[in-house]
């Protein structure tokens, strides 16, 4: 991998694995029994696609494992993947007995960061995995947003950029992770504060297939509009006469009736019953009144 390629990364594994001299000498690579690996209990990936691990598998087949995975030595005899658990579920499929792998030492807090740092630096993630590893890492692992930054090998305003994203709402954020939106459409939605007219300019961007900067220009233009007073649907007259229909239905069911009604007029009904005699009760008037 080239000089440029790792920057564009950020710092990776080295800024927490660290470069003592106890680490230097477990440098080398160790061919590793796969039935004495374990998984990683932090490991922020739960889900691998079963088509792309056949596809692995069959390579490391043919050519081996090219990139050892990395392993915490347990007191146990057993190991634990700090990164590489693709690879070494693919080695599985391959029928391998052994793995290359560099053997670390590392606490629960180190393997927890190092393996969102990894997760981070993968190609495939979405703007909202890479939201919520960072979201970890601030929460789980008590970095303030500098030393995150630092960490990841990234600037702290591109890392808050990625966090104001898990304020969307979750069809949106679903959006993303499906890419049907980019990164760029939903920092454009993330500067509307009301959820209700991001998800209505969510799915005009979504129905229109608009670019980025159309979706900047339509956010633009929403924010400028003057904002319009909205009549309250809830008036005394309105409350009064809610409460005057609720008492005239308690009165002919017998039972106490329970409105619930939401400030745009929507809601429901609700007749209780205290046995399946009394709903058969309740049921018998309704039948009379349909008929």
């Amino acid at each position: 991998m080239s000089a440029i390629k790792k920057n564009a990364l950020g710092r990776g594994l080295g800024a927490l694995i660290g470069d003592t001299g106890e680490e230097k000498k477990n440098a080398g690579i160790h061919l590793i029994e796969i039935d004495k690996i374990d998984v990683n209990p932090f490991q922020p990936r739960t889900t691998f696609d079963e088509e792309a691990l056949s596809e692995l598998a069959s390579s490391i087949s043919e050519l081996g494992v090219i990139q050892p995975i990395t392993l915490r030595e347990m007191e146990n005899g057993r190991f634990q993947i700090i990164t590489g658990e693709r690879r070494t579920r693919a080695s599985k499929i391959a029928g391998l007995s052994e793995i290359p792998a560099y053997v670390r030492h590392a606490d629960d807090q180190g393997m927890l960061e190092m393996a969102l740092v990894e997760n981070i630096q993968r190609e495939d993630l979405d703007a909202i995995e890479i939201a919520i590893s960072y979201n970890r890492l601030l929460n789980e692992c008590n970095l303030t947003q500098v030393v995150l930054s630092e960490r990841v090998g990234k600037k702290r305003s591109t890392v808050a950029n990625y966090l104001r994203l898990l304020k969307l709402p979750a069809e949106i954020q679903m959006g993303i992770r499906n890419r049907d939106i980019s990164m760029g459409h939903a920092r454009a939605l993330v500067s509307i504060d009301d959820p209700k007219s991001q998800l209505e300019i969510y799915s005009i961007v979504v129905d229109k297939e608009l670019s980025v900067r159309g979706t900047e220009e339509m956010v633009r233009d929403f924010s400028t509009k003057p904002k319009q007073k909205t009549k309250k649907t809830d008036s005394k007259n309105t409350i009064n006469d809610y409460k005057k229909l609720q008492e005239h239905l308690s009165k002919f069911f017998d039972t106490k009736i329970s409105f619930k009604r939401v400030s745009n007029g929507k809601g429901q009904i609700v007749i209780p019953f205290k046995s399946d005699d009394d709903l058969e009760r309740i049921i018998e008037i309704l039948d009379k009144m349909n008929k």
